[in-house]
């Protein structure tokens, strides 16, 4: 890519990366199921003027896909962000949603791959329990557990995109806001009770946190994205976008107080360098190659 698109990309990486901090911090005060319903809350402000009716016979997979996105995944993360003592560990496990989805699209569609391919999943899985020894990761086990779920979810939601028409990128994430919105509002005050009540006592840098979570990370991040994926192709924007996880943790260093030890480290390595290849191998045979994604 040339040096603009480079830049782009890396501007997209760190603005998802910080994500991970900014939402974090408001995480300290913000139950995480009621920080999601907000987030949602402000994309569907922002994003409703590009609202679309899917084409026909399309509802059943929308509605699928905003509910495994828009309250599976992105509940799920927050919660385990909110539960991890690091931003490191959540920002590579996220990312285990793309041999996820390689393995349902596998089973659910009938799609091969080669012995490569598998090969780059094991090492994937296997980065994720070295990471997962490390002691700074067994001090919150659930929050692995979580996050692992979450990205499960976002890989249903990526097989189900396979064959979802009629519906472009921001119609797409304004419907996954405005039918996650109650779904999280409910959860919230099942699982958060009181929650609602303490809206008015949150400090600026929370809001903070939910506002940046919406317009930089989603709107500006990911528009930024759509273009570059309309410049190049995947296979050339995705070793660039593997970063987030490296700014990420390089974030947590700085000013998370993250200290993380070998086992992190060569399990983060081991991950994305799994991940890098199987989006390299599935662009290769001209298939949909899942990308880095944010919170």
């Amino acid at each position: 890519m040339p040096p603009r698109d480079i830049l782009l990309a890396l501007l997209v990486c760190l603005a998802w990366a910080g994500n991970f901090l900014g939402s974090a911090t408001a995480l300290r005060e913000m139950p995480p199921l009621l920080f999601s319903a907000l987030r949602l809350m402000l994309l569907v402000v922002l994003l409703s003027p590009f609202l679309r009716q899917p084409g026909p016979g399309q509802w059943p997979r929308l509605l699928a896909i905003c509910l495994s996105t828009g309250v599976l995944h992105f509940g799920l993360s927050f919660w385990a962000l909110k539960l991890a003592g690091d931003l490191s560990s959540p920002a590579i496990v996220m990312q285990s949603y793309v041999p996820f989805s390689v393995l349902l699209a596998w089973a659910f569609l009938g799609e091969r791959f080669a012995w490569r391919t598998g090969t780059a999943i094991a090492l994937s899985f296997g980065g994720v329990l070295v990471l997962g020894l490390d002691p700074l990761v067994l001090d919150n086990p659930l929050s692995l557990g979580l996050m692992l779920a979450s990205g499960f979810f976002l890989a249903v939601s990526t097989v189900l995109m396979r064959d979802l028409g009629g519906v472009t990128r921001y119609s797409l994430q304004a419907w996954i806001a405005l039918v996650g919105v109650l779904p999280l509002l409910g959860l919230s005050l099942w699982f958060e009770p009181g929650a609602l009540g303490q809206l008015g006592g949150f400090s600026g840098t929370a809001w903070a946190g939910v506002a940046y979570a919406a317009i930089v990370a989603s709107v500006i991040g990911h528009g930024v994205y759509y273009t570059l994926v309309q410049r190049h192709a995947v296979a050339k924007v995705m070793p660039w976008l593997l970063l987030t996880p490296v700014f990420a943790t390089g974030l947590g260093i700085a000013f998370w107080g993250d200290r993380p030890g070998p086992k992190l480290l060569i399990g983060g390595a081991m991950t994305l360098a799994g991940i890098l290849l199987i989006a390299l191998r599935t662009q290769a045979k001209a298939r949909p190659a899942p990308v880095a994604q944010e919170l």
